[in-house]
């Protein structure tokens, strides 16, 4: 039973850090709940009332970073709600639409598309500068998502060896 419960939690582990990378993954939760099947399988006696508190103040600070760092990128590069909103939605459908590409596709296409499509909607007409602008603002996406994704690793991390920590120390 013991060889199952740690398949399961360094299954949980190798989940959640993949989920750093591809968002449609459930990533800081799958690394949560590897902490409930360590529980569940062995004990919860190491974790007491401060490893829940900094482990679930981690997990909060990745899904506000997570959105805050990617909206940060598209802003910092001149993008409107509509890119930001065309990023996330590019994000969470291009590793679906292009396998391989879609990825990095996605947000980046995402912004371009939501940017020239709340510029036209304002009155603006197609023209050079407009797609310009589109494009610096989908390559903030992309910085945005990048950066994002660097966070995530290294939250995620802290949250496993603060894991790792706290029963050698227990």
């Amino acid at each position: 039973m013991d060889v199952i419960g740690w398949l399961l939690i360094v299954a949980l582990f190798a989940l959640g850090m993949a989920g750093a990378v591809f968002p449609v993954l459930p990533g800081a939760l799958a690394i949560y709940a590897a902490f409930f099947v360590y529980g569940l399988f062995f004990s919860f006696t190491p974790f007491g009332f401060w490893f829940w508190t900094l482990e679930t103040l981690i997990v909060v600070v990745l899904f506000v970073a997570d959105y805050v760092v990617n909206a940060w990128g598209v802003k910092k590069y001149g993008g409107s709600r509509a890119s930001v909103i065309g990023s996330t939605i590019g994000i969470l459908i291009g590793p679906f639409i292009i396998p391989a590409f879609g990825l990095i596709i996605g947000p980046l296409a995402g912004a371009i598309i939501g940017e020239l499509m709340d510029s036209i909607s304002r009155g603006n007409s197609l023209n050079r500068d407009l797609v310009v602008r589109s494009i610096k603002v989908g390559w903030g996406a992309l910085i945005g998502l990048l950066s994002s994704t660097v966070v995530k690793i290294l939250l995620q991390l802290v949250m496993i060896v603060l894991f790792i920590v706290w029963l050698v120390i227990y």
